[in-house]
C-alpha cells in the first residue's frame, strides 16, 4: 500500500516547483490512453506476449477472487524469470507466483507525493487507482512528471542551482558503473541486471569509449522475437533487431549545467543519460530519479534514494 507522506506547511513551502504540490495526479492522466490488465490466472509467457501486441511496458494485476488489483507485471519480472528458469526444465509460470505487492496512488494525491512515492519504493511504474471505483486510470512514470514539470518550469523563475553544473551538484551515479561490452552474452547482461538493479547498462569498447546502451526495455525484443531461448548470444546481435528510430546513446558531460540536462532528456525521450569526458569515456550514470530527486524533493530537505 501507499506510504502516506507526513510533511508540514514549511516543507511544503521549500518545495522548489509549488506546480509539483498544487498538482494532481489526475492532472496528468490523459484524457485518452491505453491500459492493459492481466488476470493472475494468466500464463506469464501470454502475459509478455500481450505486453508486446500492445506495445505496453507493463500492466496491472487483478485478482478476481479478490476483486482487486493486486500487483504490477513489468519488464523487470520478465528478465528476473528468464535469468531464474533459462535452460532449467520448461516450467508453465503464473502471473500469481511473479508479483511484488502492489505499490499505488490515488488520483487526488500531489505530483510531489508521485515523486516521493516513485523514488522511495525504487520502481518505475505508479497505477494511478480510483480509491472509490477500484478502477484503475493511468500508469505514472517519472518520464511523464518530468515533461509536465518542465511545462511549468518554462513560466517561472528558474532557482540558482539550476545553472549549476552536475559536478557541482552532485547529481548522478559515478562510482561502481554497471557496464558490458559489445561482445558480452545477454544471459550475462540479464544476470547484472538482477543483481545489480539497474535499469540499463552502457556498452562500452576495449578502449573505454561509449559505443551503445542496452537497457531493460531492449529486454523485451526477445519476447517479441521468441529469442529468449538463445540467451548466449553478444549483446550486439541482440542490437541488430533494435528499432530504426534508435539514435543512439544520450550523453552529456558533469560540467553541464542542471538546465541543460533537463531539456536533453525530456526532449531526447530517455530514461538516462551517459555522462562521459571529453573522450566518450563513461563516467557515470544520471536517471530520471536522480533529477526528480534534485528538482522535487531536495529542496524541500527529503532525500528518498537511500
Amino acid at each position: 500500500m501507499l506510504e502516506k507522506l507526513e510533511l508540514d506547511d514549511d516543507d511544503f513551502s521549500l518545495v522548489c516547483f509549488p506546480a509539483a504540490e498544487s498538482h494532481k495526479c489526475y492532472d496528468i492522466v490523459p484524457t485518452s490512453s491505453k491500459l492493459v490488465v492481466f488476470d493472475t490466472a494468466l500464463q506469464v509467457k501470454k502475459a509478455f506476449f500481450a505486453l508486446v501486441a500492445n506495445g505496453v511496458r507493463a500492466a496491472p494485476l487483478w485478482d478476481t477472487e479478490k476483486q482487486s488489483f493486486v500487483g504490477m507485471l513489468t519488464i523487470t519480472d520478465f528478465i528476473i524469470i528468464l535469468h531464474r528458469y533459462y535452460k532449467s526444465p520448461l516450467v508453465e509460470v503464473y502471473l500469481q507466483a511473479t508479483f511484488k505487492p502492489l505499490v499505488n496512488i490515488s488520483p487526488e494525491a500531489s505530483l510531489f507525493e508521485a515523486v516521493y512515492t516513485l523514488i522511495k519504493n525504487k520502481i518505475h511504474r505508479l497505477p494511478v487507482i480510483d480509491p472509490v471505483t477500484g478502477n484503475a486510470l493511468y500508469i505514472l512514470t517519472h518520464k511523464r512528471i518530468l515533461k509536465f514539470l518542465q511545462l511549468f518550469m518554462r513560466e517561472m523563475p528558474k532557482p540558482a542551482f539550476m545553472k549549476q553544473s552536475l559536478g557541482d551538484l552532485g547529481i548522478g551515479t559515478y562510482r561502481e558503473i554497471a557496464f558490458i561490452h559489445p561482445d558480452t552474452p545477454i544471459i550475462k547482461a540479464l544476470n547484472i541486471f538482477v543483481e545489480r538493479r539497474v535499469s540499463a547498462l552502457p556498452v562500452v569498447d576495449e578502449a573505454g569509449k561509449v559505443v551503445d546502451i542496452y537497457s531493460k526495455f531492449d529486454v523485451i525484443n526477445l519476447a517479441a522475437e521468441k529469442t529468449y531461448n538463445n540467451l548466449d548470444i553478444t549483446v550486439t546481435q541482440a542490437l541488430k533487431h533494435r528499432s530504426q528510430y534508435f539514435e543512439g546513446v544520450v550523453k552529456c558531460h558533469r560540467m553541464e549545467t542542471l538546465d541543460t540536462i533537463v531539456d536533453r532528456i525530456v526532449k531526447a525521450e530517455v530514461h538516462r543519460l551517459v555522462v562521459v569526458d571529453e573522450h566518450s569515456n563513461i563516467e557515470g550514470i544520471i536517471s530520471l530519479s536522480d533529477i526528480l530527486q534534485a528538482l522535487v524533493l531536495s529542496p524541500a530537505g527529503i532525500d528518498a534514494q537511500h
